[in-house]
């Protein structure tokens, strides 16, 4: 394991469960072997401000506790840096933990920021915008769009649910161009997902996908009807064979994205894009502390 002298730890702590969290986290990282600089935040507008004073002190390990959300819109602000990326799960989802086999635990995952190794990963890249998991098209960033705000703090993943299903009903497929040119693919699709790791949405749907494969994987739900879509995320979630019926996948180190309509896109649950887009890998780009592997 690489030597670790110090390390800054930045905490999203919006959430309802957020401050208890950051306390969990606080009381489990007693007697590590290297002094962690932790800030609670609050206010999601001062994340990227506090994560860049806690850089200026030039810490070895940057640790980020949130969702998949909150990572991806800090790890662009970690690059150049020369420090190590470390994730506390703190998300709903937490398809980037999950896809490193980091526990979901508070003292699992800070277990890996003591004993594991650093680990050379991929980021995906959305036009300039980088991201750790997964950008998606369709449903998902329809419900993260439209969603009012403090459903999900008020009401929980009951409200969240009732929200998405409304959201679902609205829904209609879209037609997909991915390449350029004469060798462009067009099809109908319910959604798109352009990933750098396995899982979306925490349930494991883009088997190919891998963290330090140099490609970026576009995998599509194809299907003129919502039925399509429903079927793959059941058959995803119950790790089925007939997940891969209605999926088309293309591989490659960049892709262009086109649908007609123009949508918007979700990065880790964010929506920060609309298509028409480049889809790229930034191949080898950070090292993420992760378990050792057996």
């Amino acid at each position: 394991m690489t030597q670790i002298r110090s390390a800054a730890m930045i905490v999203n702590a919006r959430s309802r469960s957020g401050q208890d969290q950051f306390e969990q986290a606080c009381g489990a990282m007693q007697g590590m072997p290297f002094e962690v600089d932790a800030h609670a935040v609050e206010n999601p507008d001062d994340l990227v401000p506090t994560l860049e004073r806690a850089l200026e002190r030039k810490p070895d390990l940057v640790i980020l506790g949130g969702g998949d959300g909150t990572i991806s819109s800090l790890v662009d602000h970690l690059l150049g840096h020369n420090v190590i990326l470390g994730v506390l799960p703190f998300g709903t989802a937490n398809s980037f933990c999950r896809t490193l086999g980091i526990p979901l635990d508070i003292p699992g995952a800070v277990e890996v920021l003591k004993t594991g190794r650093p680990r050379r990963i991929d980021l995906g890249m959305v036009d300039g915008d980088y991201f750790a998991n997964c950008a998606a098209i369709g449903l998902s960033p329809q419900i993260a769009q439209t969603v009012p705000h403090g459903v999900k703090k008020l009401f929980g993943r009951v409200g969240y649910l009732a929200w998405a299903t409304l959201q679902f009903v609205k829904f209609q497929p879209f037609q997909l161009i991915v390449g350029e040119g004469p060798n462009a693919k067009r099809m109908t699709a319910t959604e798109v997902r352009i990933s750098n790791g396995r899982f979306h949405g925490g349930t494991e749907l883009v088997e190919e996908a891998r963290l330090d494969s140099g490609e970026i994987i576009v995998q599509v739900v194809c299907g003129k009807g919502k039925r399509s879509l429903v079927r793959n995320w059941a058959a995803g979630f119950f790790r089925l064979d007939s997940r891969r019926v209605d999926t088309v996948t293309f591989h490659g180190q960049s892709l262009r994205i086109e649908t007609v309509p123009p949508l918007p896109i979700s990065i880790d649950g964010e929506v920060l894009a609309k298509t028409p887009v480049m889809a790229k890998v930034a191949a080898g780009i950070i090292e993420v502390m992760a378990p050792i592997e057996p």
